[in-house]
This record gives structure tokens, C-alpha cells and sequence, in this order.
């Protein structure tokens, strides 16, 4: 086979390039010089006879061909994490890595309770966890970058035929109210009462707000005529708000098992309503499933699993 035209560490920069864009900060980033990244990007496209790059008011923008050769780079690289993923599981799980993400309620109060369980079975494997949106870790086991999650909201529309979803727990949303509120001697509330309290929610964007939005409207229970007192951008500083007495708030049953148990928060029942969202696990199906990631799936999420019928 003659000589490639190209080396991995000349798709390394050129992928450094591309997510730091700069020359300068992609050196930086791969701990090497600016001189020697601007020799390799010169020898490759001396050796492919194309311009990678077109320098404009000291931006680098890659050409149609800098664009292609790109794409392929990050498939390649790809591959190459996969396969040095597939030669650490050939040594049975004494190393490695995995990668799991969760969205934000899960991969703060379920997570690291799982993760912990795998950690005394494995204790070799390295555990990442990634909390970040639903959107954004989505997108992160699309390309690779996450083995698998866990979700509370509905995976990004462009890819739906690219990821693996399914159901895998209930998650009960409970309102909460301050220990000492009127309410909180009630053995439950009627959907009405729901407008005469001040609420604490997390920002409109957060997908659990959605969630609880779309199941409150499906059981007749319109939310928009809520009373916002303000919003938040964390469950935990809406429990703080509400144990402080500044409203009432609708929240991850699993996020206040130990205020509840402490007494410090009052979850209080509405009448013939019972708010419930769906937990997902998301694989791409299309990448390599490392032991490890099989290990979790089967011997640690089955432990918690409880899909709805």
C-alpha cells in the first residue's frame, strides 16, 4: 500500500484547530509549538495538493476541502478511541474507562448512587460522569464522547434514528411545601388550591420544568396561571428557598428523600393526581459497547429499573 498522504497527530491538530480556532490555541492545547503545528498543517497540504485553511482578518476558516478531509479526521480518530477502548476491555475490566452522563435532577441524587455500586464490583474501571442538559448529553453519546445516559426529557428531534432510547424508571415529581404552611396539615390539596400559592420554579429553558409543565397541563391543571414567585436555576436552592418559606415548588421525589426524612419539608398529595416522568437510557447502537458499559447496564441500572407497563 503506498504512503498515506496524512498522519494521526496532523488530524490531532487539525481537530484542535477546529474546536479552539486558532493556530495559537490549539498549540496551547496539544502542548506543542505554534511553529511545529503550522509545519504539519503546510506538509499536509502539500502532500493532499489542497488549501486546508483560507486566513481572513487573522481568523482560520477551513476551506470546502479543510471541511471534508475534517470530517473524515474526527471518524478516524474516533475509531482509534474505539479500538484503544476494545484492547483495555480485553484485559477484563482491570481498566479503562467509562463515560456516563445523566441530565441534571439524575445525575445529581441517582447517579453517584449507582455509580458507587459499580465502583465496589469494578474498582479498576476509571468513572466519568457527565451532568449536563438532555440536549447536550444527547449529543454527546451520538458522537461517542459518553458510552451512556440516563435522561429525564425527550432526546433532540435530529436524532431520534440515531440513538437507542429506552424506558427505564418512574420518577415521581412532588410538590414541596414549607414545614410549617397551612397547607402542609392537609392530608391533600385540590388542583384550585395550586393557584392560591406562590411558587419556585427553575428557569423556563430546564427541561424538568418543561416536563412538569406538560404533565400538569395533561391532568387538567393549568400552569401558567401560577404565581412565579421567582426562579431558580438549581433543585438545590429550591429546596433551600422553600425550607426558608419562600414558596412552593415542584421537584424530583428522589431529590428530598433527606429532608423529608429529617422533617424539614412537607410533600404534600393534590387530589386524583399523580405526576410521574418517564427515565430514559440512551445508547448510540452504532458505536463500539465497551465491557464496562455492558457491566453497568446490566448489573447496576436493572437494580433501580421500573418502566412504566
Amino acid at each position: 500500500m503506498a504512503d498515506l498522504p496524512f498522519t494521526l497527530d496532523q488530524f490531532r491538530i487539525l481537530k484542535a484547530i477546529a474546536l479552539e480556532g486558532s493556530f495559537k490555541k490549539a498549540a496551547e492545547s496539544l502542548y506543542i509549538s505554534q511553529p511545529a503545528v503550522s509545519f504539519q498543517i503546510q506538509t499536509l497540504e502539500k502532500h493532499l495538493n489542497v488549501p486546508l485553511f483560507n486566513r481572513i482578518n487573522r481568523k482560520v476558516i477551513f476551506t470546502e476541502e479543510g471541511e471534508t478531509i475534517l470530517s473524515y479526521a474526527n471518524r478516524i480518530l474516533s475509531l482509534c478511541d474505539e479500538t484503544c477502548r476494545a484492547m483495555e476491555d480485553l484485559q477484563n475490566l482491570q481498566g479503562g474507562t467509562l463515560v456516563v452522563g445523566a441530565s441534571q435532577t439524575t445525575g445529581t441524587y441517582l447517579m453517584p448512587r449507582l455509580i458507587g455500586l459499580f465502583r465496589q464490583k469494578y474498582p479498576q474501571v476509571l468513572v466519568q460522569l457527565q451532568v449536563h442538559s438532555t440536549r447536550r448529553i444527547s449529543w454527546g453519546v451520538a458522537n461517542g464522547h459518553i458510552n451512556l445516559a440516563v435522561i429525564g426529557g425527550e432526546v433532540p428531534l435530529e436524532l431520534k434514528n440515531t440513538l437507542q432510547v429506552t424506558a427505564y424508571a418512574e420518577d415521581e415529581l412532588a410538590l414541596i411545601l414549607p414545614r410549617l404552611h397551612p397547607f402542609s396539615k392537609l392530608p391533600c390539596i385540590q388542583k384550585e388550591d395550586l393557584y392560591r400559592l406562590r411558587f419556585i420554579a427553575l428557569d423556563k429553558q430546564s427541561t424538568i420544568r418543561k416536563v412538569i409543565d406538560k404533565i400538569l397541563n395533561q391532568n387538567g391543571i393549568d400552569s401558567t396561571r401560577f404565581k412565579i414567585e421567582m426562579e431558580l436555576n438549581s433543585v438545590e436552592a429550591i429546596k433551600n428557598a422553600v425550607q426558608s418559606g419562600l414558596g412552593a415548588s415542584f421537584v424530583s421525589i428522589s431529590a428530598i428523600s433527606k429532608e423529608l426524612e429529617l422533617g424539614l419539608l412537607h410533600c404534600a398529595k393534590i387530589e386524583d393526581v399523580i405526576i410521574k416522568r418517564t427515565l430514559s437510557i440512551i445508547i448510540n447502537p452504532n458505536k463500539y459497547t465497551s465491557k464496562a458499559s455492558e457491566k453497568f447496564s446490566t448489573e447496576i441500572l436493572t437494580l433501580f429499573s421500573s418502566p412504566s407497563d
